[in-house]
C-alpha cells in the first residue's frame, strides 16, 4: 500500500531514510501552482522531448501514486528517484514511435499542386454520376387501393358430444308428493311471517316508549332551560345595577373630587388676586386703559374741535389784519402817487383829490370782497 505525505524539502533526506528503514515507499514534494496548459498542439516537426515535463502536485493525477489492486504489482524502487536506465528507454521507444509516424505521413500520396491559372476541384469518381443540387426533386404518386371487406360474423362454439343418451319411466307420485314436500315449506313462511309480525309489534311499543321519554326529556330540558334563562337574565340584572351603582359612585367621588380642586383653586386665585388685582388696576388706570367717558370725549373730540376754530378764527383775524394793512398800505401809495401828479401837470388839486379818493374806495371794496371770498 502506497502512503503520500507533502512535507518540506529540507526534511526529504530525513524522511527518505526512515522510508529505506520501514521498507514502505514515500514520496515528497513542495506544494506549487499547476502548470498553465496548451490551447493548441505544435508544429509536426515539434519534438515533445523539447517540452517541459509536467509536474503534477494533485496526487489524484500523479501516476506515482499506486491505485486499485495492487497484487502482483511491479514493486516501486526504495529511492524517490526514478531509474535513468529505464527514462532513457522510454525516451528511445517514444523518438522511434515518432519517426516512424513522420515517415509514413510523408510516404502517404498527396495531390500535386496546380499550375499556375489552375485549381483543384472535387469531382465524382464512383462508377455512376449522381446529379448535385441544392433542393431535391419531389414527386407525387397515386395509387388505388381495393375497399375494406366487412367481417363476417363469428360462428357460435357448440361442444362436441360425448356419451350417450340413456331414457327411463318415472310414473306419477313416485318421485315429488306436492303435499308432503310443501308443508315444511309452509310452516317456514308462516313461522317466519309471525316472527316478522311480533318484530313490528315489539318495536312500535318500543318507538312508543322512546317517543313518550322524549317527550318527557324535552319537557324537562325546556323547563331547565327556562330555569337557567331566568338565572341569566336575573345576573344580568344584578351585574347592570352593580354596574350602574360603581359608574355612580364613581362619577359622585369624581364631582366631589373635581368640586374640591375648584374651591381649593379658588381659594388660591382669591389669595393670589388679593393683592394682584388693584396693582393692576392702578398701572392700567396710569397706562390710560380706564377713563371718564365723558373727559375722553371732551379731550378727544370736543377740544381738537375748539382748538381748530379757535386756530380758523386767529389766522381770519390775521388775514383779515394783513389785508386792511395791505390795503392801507395801497391806498397810501396811491395817494401819495396823485398828490405827485397834479402838482407836476397844473390841475387843481380839490378835483384831483376827489376822483382819485373814489377810485381808492372802489378798489379797496372790490379787493375786500375777493380776499373774503377767497378765504371761505
Amino acid at each position: 500500500m502506497a502512503t503520500a505525505s507533502m512535507l518540506p524539502a529540507r526534511n526529504q533526506e530525513a524522511v527518505a531514510a526512515a522510508a529505506a528503514a520501514s521498507g514502505t515507499y514515500s514520496y515528497c514534494s513542495r506544494p506549487r501552482t499547476l502548470p498553465a496548459r496548451r490551447r493548441y498542439r505544435g508544429a509536426p516537426g515539434h519534438s515533445e522531448q523539447e517540452e517541459e515535463p509536467v509536474r503534477y502536485a494533485n496526487l489524484m493525477y500523479d501516476r506515482r501514486v499506486v491505485r486499485g489492486n495492487t497484487y502482483a504489482l511491479h514493486a516501486l524502487p526504495w529511492t524517490a528517484q526514478p531509474d535513468p536506465l529505464e527514462i532513457q528507454r522510454q525516451r528511445e521507444a517514444h523518438r522511434k514511435a515518432l519517426a516512424r509516424k513522420r515517415a509514413k505521413e510523408q510516404l502517404h500520396s498527396r495531390t500535386p499542386e496546380p499550375v499556375e491559372g489552375r485549381k483543384h476541384v472535387d469531382v465524382q469518381t464512383e462508377l455512376y454520376l449522381e446529379e448535385l443540387g441544392d433542393r431535391i426533386i419531389e414527386v407525387d404518386v397515386e395509387c388505388q387501393t381495393d375497399a375494406f371487406l366487412d367481417r363476417p360474423p363469428t360462428p357460435l362454439f357448440i361442444p362436441a358430444k360425448t356419451g350417450r343418451n340413456v331414457a327411463t319411466q318415472i310414473e306419477e307420485g313416485e318421485l315429488f308428493d306436492f303435499d308432503i314436500e310443501v308443508k315444511p315449506m309452509l310452516e317456514v313462511l308462516i313461522g317466519k311471517i309471525i316472527e316478522q309480525a311480533l318484530l313490528e309489534v315489539m318495536e312500535e311499543e318500543e318507538l312508543a316508549n322512546l317517543r313518550a321519554h322524549q317527550y318527557a326529556y324535552e319537557e324537562l330540558r325546556n323547563a331547565e332551560l327556562a330555569e337557567v334563562q331566568r338565572l341569566e337574565e336575573q345576573e344580568r340584572r344584578h351585574r347592570e345595577e352593580k354596574e350602574r351603582r360603581k359608574n355612580q359612585q364613581s362619577q359622585l367621588l369624581q364631582k366631589h373630587k373635581e368640586t374640591s380642586e375648584k374651591i381649593a383653586a379658588r381659594a388660591f386665585a382669591q389669595r393670589y388676586l388679593a393683592d394682584l388685582i388693584p396693582s393692576v388696576f392702578s398701572s392700567l388706570r396710569e397706562s390710560g386703559y380706564f377713563y371718564d367717558p365723558v373727559e375722553r370725549d371732551v379731550e378727544r373730540e370736543f377740544l381738537p374741535w375748539v382748538m381748530a376754530e379757535v386756530d380758523q378764527t386767529l389766522e381770519k383775524k390775521i388775514l383779515g389784519r394783513t389785508m386792511l394793512d395791505t390795503l392801507i398800505r395801497e391806498v397810501v401809495n396811491k395817494r401819495l402817487d396823485a398828490f405827485d401828479q397834479p402838482e407836476a401837470s397844473g390841475q387843481p388839486a380839490g378835483q384831483t383829490e376827489t376822483s382819485h379818493r373814489g377810485s381808492i374806495q372802489t378798489e379797496a371794496l372790490h379787493q375786500t370782497e375777493t380776499q373774503e371770498r377767497e378765504a371761505k
